[in-house]
């Protein structure tokens, strides 16, 4: 069967940026882009009872701009990444942006979606636009990968996982993870960062519930000691080179541990590594 990636657009560099990485990610698979465009009307905001309809004139007009510039991108993808294991879809709607990525997810059952971290405006200093957050923390039902935009694909060699070993895992929220490892060839580094010197019962456990759930790829566990979470993990993934950071985002804990402000500011606007949140 068919991987089926969705991909929301918002025609933008850092948006084409990571269509571009999805597609060489998945170059020798099979697979589906579903590319969504949510376009807003300029006298619609939501203090406004009454939801534009198809036949108006501002919305037939706007519509008709957002597959025009579907119409575009297709025909850059034809021409600089013509795969023929790739099929493409569009879908250009007037929602908010995480219910229209919920309802494509349903209806096509997506198996990930990948995202630019900065939306058209590209503020300076800010890693993740606030539209890729909402997105990685609203979105369970599948993976969620952001591409900073200055990434330009590279073969995987190795996946950083941080974790504290405070909550067990399960097998199928690992799947994803050892998919694209294994699509790759690469090694997934388990990254512990802690002020014990000793683990917990529970940890010790969850630590080997881990290992035997990645038994079937390359892997290594790695601690780092008295050192603040976010620099940690981006000092390991800098010292490393490493190509991608992936978290279980269970409750929001990682999330906004390590992946909201502190983060950012360790990292600047000179991000370089995607960030997979798996569910």
């Amino acid at each position: 069967m068919n991987k089926r990636i969705l991909i929301p657009t918002d025609f933008s560099k850092n948006a084409l940026n990571a269509t571009r990485y999805a597609l060489d990610l998945y170059a020798k698979q099979n697979c589906d882009f579903y590319f969504l465009n949510v376009f807003h009307l300029d006298s619609y905001t939501t203090n406004t009872l009454i939801m534009p309809e198809p036949g108006s004139a501002e919305y037939d007009s706007t519509k008709a701009a957002s597959e025009e510039s579907f119409t575009k991108l297709l025909e850059m993808l034809e021409l600089h990444n013509d795969n023929p294991k790739h099929t493409y879809h569009t879908t250009a709607t007037l929602n908010y942006l995480s219910v229209a990525i919920e309802e494509l997810i349903a209806k096509k059952d997506i198996d990930l979606v990948v995202m630019g971290t900065k939306g058209a405006t590209g503020a300076k200093g800010v890693i993740f636009g606030s539209n890729t957050v909402k997105t990685m923390e609203k979105i369970t039902q599948c993976p969620v990968l952001a591409v900073p935009e200055n990434v330009r694909f590279s073969p995987l060699k190795e996946v950083v996982f941080p974790t504290d070993f405070k909550l067990s895992y399960k097998r199928k929220e690992m799947d994803y993870l050892i998919d694209i490892v294994r699509m790759h060839n690469a090694a997934i580094r388990v990254l512990h960062i802690s002020k014990n010197e000793t683990l917990s019962k529970t940890q010790e456990e969850n630590k080997q519930l881990l290992e035997d759930i990645l038994s079937t790829v390359e892997c290594t566990f790695h601690n780092l000691k008295n050192i603040d979470v976010a620099q940690g993990v981006t000092t390991f993934v800098a010292s490393r080179n490493s190509d991608m950071i992936a978290f279980i985002n269970k409750k929001h804990f990682f999330f906004g541990s390590v992946f909201s402000k502190p983060l950012v500011k360790e990292i600047g606007y000179d991000a370089t590594t995607p960030i997979l949140a798996l569910h």
